[in-house]
């Protein structure tokens, strides 16, 4: 199963001596970097919270030639996602073990499907077991909850996520944004402009740092400008800021503020975006809602394994 790469390209290092953070252009132009290379080394890392000292309990009572197949089931209606992390799982731990995908990354499953099955010596399976799982119930937690906002909003606004992730997850977590029907923010913070509430303290305003940022960024750059009330949203457009992101509005003052922008500039939501908030403001006339939410508390979708030893013909 090929990894879904996205957009991702390779990145090229850095000329020596030479870091990401001594200017600020270079940083911008710097191409985004993929971590799909990493993939194997971080399920490595995954595998070794588990393992790192064995596992005594399935070597002491499972015979070493003995063999099974484990079904990962839908205990819940879900959104599928992160099934190629799931089969590297295994993989790394025995790589005889084979893992069947039955229901594609994306698709929605109802209760009682079996969603991927793996087939290969029982110790190596229950090894596995633990942190396969995990993954695997965390990104489809993303998914699901993705599909439900993306429902909500029936069409009319784009469903995005935000850098609210988990700490070395990011690329996985995005991913399962996709899978959820949603699309991704920027991926870090040298892939776009966003000037948000303290830049513009440390700047001195929004229009000083909409100024700098322009004279820093790529003529291909477009500069987004976090805003608090209409009065910034009127400095901002001024500034000419090519994204006004309103943030915390309720949806009274959001209504006014599209109002005012009057479509020239992109109007992003964000800011306590609740699922039951997100049809009303998706009649507003904004272009793209954020919700930090997708990422950073989407409850992990309910999987389970269910093992079942193979008979094998006696020598």
């Amino acid at each position: 199963m090929p990894p879904d790469r996205g957009d991702s390209s390779e990145s090229e290092p850095l000329p020596e001596g030479r870091t990401a953070v001594e200017s600020s252009r270079e940083a911008i132009y710097r191409p985004i970097v993929t971590f799909w290379k990493n993939l194997d080394e971080f399920v490595r890392r995954a595998l070794e919270e588990d393992l790192a000292a064995g596992d005594i309990t399935s070597d002491a009572t499972i015979s070493e030639s003995a063999m099974g197949i484990a079904d990962a089931v839908a205990k819940e209606a879900l959104v599928l996602s992160g099934s190629d992390v799931y089969a590297r799982c295994f993989h790394a731990v025995d790589p005889g073990c084979r893992v069947e995908q039955l229901v594609r990354d994306g698709e929605l499953a109802p209760p009682g499907t079996i969603l991927l099955r793996a087939e290969g010596r029982t110790r190596s399976l229950l090894k596995a077991e633990r942190t396969a799982l995990n993954l695997l119930q965390r990104l489809s937690g993303t998914a699901t909850l993705t599909r439900k906002f993306v429902d909500a909003a029936g069409g009319r606004v784009r469903i995005c996520d935000t850098r609210k992730t988990t700490p070395g997850l990011r690329f996985l977590e995005r991913q399962a944004v996709r899978h959820g029907g949603g699309f991704n923010h920027r991926d870090n913070l040298g892939s776009a402009v966003l000037i948000k509430d303290n830049h513009i303290k440390g700047a001195g305003g929004i229009t000083t740092a909409v100024e700098a940022a322009r004279s820093q960024a790529p003529h291909t750059s477009k500069i987004e400008v976090e805003v608090t009330n209409l009065e910034e949203v009127k400095e901002a457009l001024a500034a000419r800021a090519d994204i006004l992101l309103l943030d915390n509005f309720d949806n009274e003052t959001t209504k006014e503020a599209i109002a005012l922008i009057g479509g020239v500039a992109f109007v992003e939501l964000s800011g306590n975006m609740s699922l039951e908030r997100i049809d009303a403001l998706s009649r507003l006339g904004a272009d793209a809602i954020s919700v930090g939410a997708l990422t950073h508390s989407a409850p992990a979708a309910d999987i389970s394994l269910r093992l079942r030893p193979v008979e094998q013909d006696a020598p």
